[in-house]
């Protein structure tokens, strides 16, 4: 998904230059001519990555927009244009709450990294955010990615629950983000805050699942030397997230049962009951129903837990969801191993999307994590996935050597190790005329796709035209299964 740069400036040939800087290194770009026009296109709903914008402008000065950016709670990175490079217009600029500066006429490179510092800031901020958010139990449906209809439909499921002290079973396949929906019916209830405590109950030994829930005293069995308060007792006050509840031992589901019932639990060793004040969010990948019908799970406390269902979907069946998701982990990855991948390409994304996914959205995040390792150019290629295309990383790019007779960029596409001989592409008609340059350029692309495996970042730059032209050009040619074959 391209990042999008808003150039506002009241001077058009400063926009066509930094436009085309943009674009050619395959940035989506918006034009405002000046500050109300860019505060028009923003109260519209148009949300930017970036925003460069010039200081000097005859109607509304930048400044003045970027403090009425900042007052609506729009948070994405400005840099300023300025023409002088005076340290007070710095330092007030900065103040009110821009990243960095371009002294007119910026060159290309200083444009290019100044948007992609720009860029890994706000990554930075949104990953901090993130981060608090989790930590404090503070995370909300909002917080989740997805707008697809069945998102839509866990998140309408999910709010309403967590305006309730009711039971939440969470139901789906494994790798769907299960815990996620239940952090954020924690954080999205009254309880919003407190301890939010997750229990993976498949993972316990079956001797300690008593321990480990509720607690046990000191000197209750060999090995017992302290006083352990137990998972139930920890969430006192919040939540307690029982996941994968159906691999819970029949006579611990008894202890359960009662905790659920009469708000109390018996640690191992103790003389007396303690009353715990926790909220049970639950979750399985398994068919409870049948479970209780093989008398694996006890019938009463399957209707005890299942009392609001919500349905996780699978990813294959939110597939439009995948760029979002994909942008998220670039977005997280980037910051934790100090990468700077501005986005994946949209044939990437197109690859990603026709995916199936059988681990769901665990598999397209370690799926990601090893595709921002591994690159070595701005954007996610589609051999950086390998295990999904088909296609392994070009050799250059492990090496860093150029293959013999051609130089090679890092991160693109392995280039024809000969050029033709003779150009394919046809000037003239059958009868000898010229033919049109709409014909001759659609030939010229197809081709062009061809030779570099349909790695479009490669393909632009080897024609001489930004990528978003290209793409421009090859949806008006007809031209996407061309990509898809050539890839």
């Amino acid at each position: 998904m391209a990042k999008t740069v808003l150039i506002v400036d009241d001077d058009p040939t400063q926009r066509r230059l930094i436009q085309a800087v943009l674009e050619r290194e395959g940035f989506g770009v918006a034009l405002a001519e000046g500050g109300e026009a860019a505060i028009d296109r923003l109260d519209g709903g148009l949300r930017p990555d970036v925003m460069i914008l010039d200081l000097m402008m005859p109607d509304i000065p930048g400044i003045e927009v970027l403090r009425i950016v900042r007052s609506r709670g729009l948070t994405l990175p400005v840099i300023v244009l300025t023409a002088t490079g005076g340290v007070d217009t710095v330092v007030k600029a900065m103040q009110a709450g821009a990243q960095d500066f371009f002294i007119k006429p910026a060159s290309p490179d200083r444009i290019i990294v100044g948007v992609r510092n720009a860029l890994q800031m706000g990554q930075l901020v949104a990953e901090v955010d993130r981060l608090k958010k989790h930590t404090t139990g503070q995370t909300t449906f909002a917080d989740l990615v997805g707008g697809s209809l069945p998102m839509r439909q866990v998140k309408a499921l999910g709010e309403r629950a967590a305006k309730t002290s009711i039971p939440v079973l969470i139901l789906g396949e494994s790798g769907v983000g299960k815990e996620l929906i239940a952090r954020a019916v924690h954080g999205g209830s009254e309880r919003a805050g407190r301890p939010f405590v997750a229990v993976n109950c498949g993972a316990l030994p079956e001797n300690l699942v008593e321990s480990i829930l509720f607690g046990h005293e000191k000197g209750s069995f060999t090995g017992a030397h302290e006083k352990h308060l137990g998972k139930f007792q920890e969430a006192s006050g919040g939540t307690l997230f029982l996941d994968e509840v159906g691999e819970l031992p029949l006579d611990m589901q008894v202890k359960l049962l009662r905790a659920l019932q009469e708000g109390e639990i018996d640690p191992v060793g103790s003389k007396r009951p303690v009353k715990v004040d926790v909220r049970i969010v639950s979750a399985t990948n398994r068919d409870l129903a049948n479970q209780v019908k093989d008398g694996r799970f006890r019938e009463d406390l399957y209707y005890r837990l299942n009392v609001f269902p919500i349905e996780a979907p699978a990813l294959r069946e939110r597939r439009e969801d995948i760029p979002a998701l994909t942008e998220a982990f670039i977005r997280r990855f980037n910051v934790e191993e100090g990468k700077r991948v501005v986005a994946a390409t949209p044939e990437t994304l197109a690859l990603l999307q026709a995916f199936d996914w059988p681990g769901n959205v665990r598999q397209l995040e370690n799926a990601v994590y090893r595709a921002i390792v591994l690159a070595d150019g701005p954007y996610l290629l589609p051999h950086d996935f390998p295990a999904i295309s088909g296609v392994a990383a070009p050799l250059t790019s492990i090496t860093d050597e150029p293959m013999q007779g051609m130089s090679q960029p890092a991160g693109h596409a392995a280039l024809p190790m000969e050029p033709p001989t003779a150009s394919p592409v046809r000037i003239l008609d059958e009868r000898g005329h010229l033919r049109t340059l709409e014909e001759i350029e659609r030939d010229l692309i197809e081709l062009a796709i061809d030779i570099y495996s349909g790695h479009m970042s490669e393909v632009a730059r080897r024609l001489g035209i930004g990528r978003s032209t290209l793409y421009r050009k090859v949806r008006e040619q007809g031209l996407e299964e061309t990509i898809k074959e050539a890839v």
